[in-house]
Order: structure tokens, then sequence, then C-alpha cells
């Protein structure tokens, strides 16, 4: 697999019609299992093994439950509550430094990342088209974003960190 294209330095367009929102609200739900399999029968120390300074598998899977309770939570708070401006990432990712997910067991990362999107797809489940077409300003994007922007958003999240989970599984396993 070639280099990846660091995840800031990607441009999204948000072109498609909001009608696409069960499809896009799969591809989050399958994310936890997708993980899963690239993980399947990989032994702990491949799991929490660093590629230099960049998060082992254990890391990214836990970025990703991190992000959902942090921020993707957030963020639907905020089109619920009609707001101009979604939330900011921290682009540092603090928490997800500060959180030791390599110290923990993984099945309670993995558990974690299961848990934050049954909540996340618990909250989507019941929303229609229309709420799906609201609409905020991405603040590091700079463009508008609508709900269903987000969930495209959230699902080239997810593909970014299996890609790299995967990568890192090859080279270590």
């Amino acid at each position: 697999m070639g280099k990846q294209i660091p995840w800031t330095q990607r441009t999204f367009n948000f072109d498609f019609p909001a009608g696409l929102y069960p499809e896009l609200t799969e591809r989050i739900r399958s994310a936890p299992v997708r993980a899963e399999a690239i993980c399947a029968g990989l032994p702990p120390e491949v799991l929490t093994q660093r590629d230099g300074d960049r998060w082992s598998i254990q890391e990214n899977v836990g970025h990703l439950a991190g992000a959902d309770s942090r921020l993707f939570m957030g963020r639907l708070d905020d089109y619920e509550a009609g707001a101009e401006v979604l939330r900011p990432a921290d682009m540092t990712n603090k928490a997800t430094h500060a959180a030791n997910h390599n110290d923990r067991p993984f099945a309670e990362v993995m558990a974690s990342f299961h848990d934050s999107r049954a909540a996340i797809i618990a909250r989507l489940e019941p929303l229609d088209e229309e709420a799906f077409a609201r609409s905020a300003h991405h603040p590091r994007l700079d463009v508008p974003m609508r709900l269903v922007d987000m969930i495209a958003f959230m699902a080239e999240h997810d593909d970014y960190h299996l890609a790299r989970m995967r990568e890192l599984a090859r080279m270590f396993a």
C-alpha cells in the first residue's frame, strides 16, 4: 500500500444529496466490526507496537472511540441546537496521547469504540432527511457542513485510521 495523505492535508467535496444518509450511517456503524477484523488474532505486542512516534493499532482504535465521545457527539449537539459553527477538533490530539490506550487491555479499548459508536448511531437513527440537511460551519475546513456531510467525514476519518491499522498489522505481524 502507498503512503497515506495526512489527514490534515485532505480536502472533501460535500456535493451529494442529503438522502445518502442511510448508506453513510451504515459505513460508520460498521467501523468497530471492521477494526475487530483487522485486529483478529494479533497478539498484544503487535497491537501496541508503535511505528516510531506514530500511534499503535490499539491507539488508533482508542482515538476513534475518543473522537466519537469527545468530538462527534458534541457536534451532534451543535446540529441539534442549531449552532452556526461546529465545535473545533483538538488537532494536537492531546486526549488520545493522554489516554494511554496501550496500557489498557485491547478488549476494553475495543469495547469503548463499540459503545461510543453505538451511542452515535442511536442518536442518528431517529432522524429524517431534513435533519441530515441541517448545516453549520466547519471551523478547520472553513466550509458549510451538513449533518450528512459530517457523517461522510466521520466515515473517511474511520477509513483513514483503519487503513493505517491494516498497514501496521502488515508491518508487525
